[in-house]
């Protein structure tokens, strides 16, 4: 009998402690550990990205030159150039932009304040090539700057398929 009464002490006891493990694996008491990750700077989505160092250059090269304006297009407007922009934009900005560059994709009704762009329309296709490059590669409003995502070279694929847009209207 007082072995059995050991037993169940025992029992108890280590029960106790599990049910101590479990809150706190299961956090229902959080403790914040400190990892080196949370106390170095860093940026959030969507917040302004550190500029970028003076008199550096990209590994593709200069995609444009700070204080001297937009940029031409280097890239001619062919067969080659028109598809990758497509395949680009089908992929990356179709879904807030749609299938015909309106600004009537899929998760367009999400912005309310300021709905995606209608990119077949008057005043962006009155735009230069440039103007429009500049705008993937830094962003505008709630659209991300997309100059880490896409080449130079991808960045020129999509300003030639965006100027077809507005033949698809």
């Amino acid at each position: 009998m007082r072995l059995f009464k050991q037993l169940v002490v025992v029992f108890a006891v280590l029960g106790a402690l599990l049910g101590v493990l479990m809150i706190f694996s299961y956090d229902v008491i959080k403790i914040n550990w400190i990892s080196f990750m949370e106390i170095q700077s860093s940026y959030s989505a969507q917040e302004e990205p550190r500029p970028v160092p003076a008199q550096s250059i990209p590994v593709e090269g200069p995609a444009y030159i700070p204080g001297a304006g937009a940029p031409t297009n280097p890239v001619p407007t062919d067969k080659t150039s028109l598809a990758r922009g497509a395949q680009l934009f089908n992929t990356h900005c179709q879904m807030c932009h749609g299938e015909a560059g309106d600004g009537t994709g899929p998760i367009s009704g999400f912005f309310t304040k300021k709905p995606p762009a209608d990119l077949s329309s008057a005043p962006i296709q009155s735009k230069s090539d440039g103007a429009i490059f500049m705008t993937i590669s830094n962003g505008f409003g709630y659209m991300p700057a997309l100059n880490e995502n896409f080449t130079v070279r991808e960045r020129w694929d999509l300003v030639n398929y965006v100027r077809t847009l507005k033949a698809k209207q």
